[in-house]
C-alpha cells in the first residue's frame, strides 16, 4: 500500500474543546496538525508553515475569521491555502455541502468526525 501524502493542517478556534476535538480527529487520520486560538497568531503560523489547509473559526476574540482569510488571500505566499470555516452562526443544513467560494468551505458547529473527514478529503482529493 502506498504512503499517504504528507498534509499539514492549521486549526484556529478560541474554544479549547473544539480545538482539541478537531485536532484529535485529524491526527488520527495522520495529518500533521498545528493549533492556535488567535487570529493574529494564525497569520504568523500560516506564513511560517504554509499549511495545506486552514480550519478557521469565524468568531475569534482578536480578529474575525473573515479578516484572517482576507489577509491570507492578499499575501501571494498564502493566497492558495484552502479554508474550511467553522461557525455556530449558521445551522446544520444551511452550509450547502460546505461550499463557499471556490476553494473555501463552511461547516456548522457542532461538527461530527465524519463531516470533518469528508470535507477535508474533498478539499485534498476532490
Amino acid at each position: 500500500m502506498g504512503k499517504v501524502p504528507f498534509k499539514r493542517i492549521l486549526v484556529v478556534d478560541d474554544e479549547t474543546d473544539i480545538l482539541v476535538y478537531v485536532a484529535k480527529i485529524l491526527r488520527r487520520e495522520n495529518y500533521e496538525v498545528n493549533t492556535t486560538a488567535s487570529g493574529k497568531e494564525a497569520l504568523e503560523i500560516a506564513k511560517r508553515l504554509l499549511p495545506d489547509l486552514l480550519i478557521l473559526d469565524i468568531m475569534l476574540p482578536d480578529m474575525s475569521g473573515d479578516e484572517v482569510a482576507t489577509a491570507l488571500t492578499e499575501d501571494p505566499a498564502t493566497a492558495e491555502i484552502p479554508i474550511i470555516f467553522l461557525t455556530g452562526i449558521i445551522r446544520k443544513g444551511e452550509e450547502s455541502e460546505g461550499l463557499k467560494s471556490g476553494k473555501h468551505y463552511v461547516l456548522a458547529k457542532p461538527i461530527t468526525s465524519q463531516e470533518l473527514s469528508k470535507v477535508v478529503k474533498q478539499v485534498f482529493y476532490g
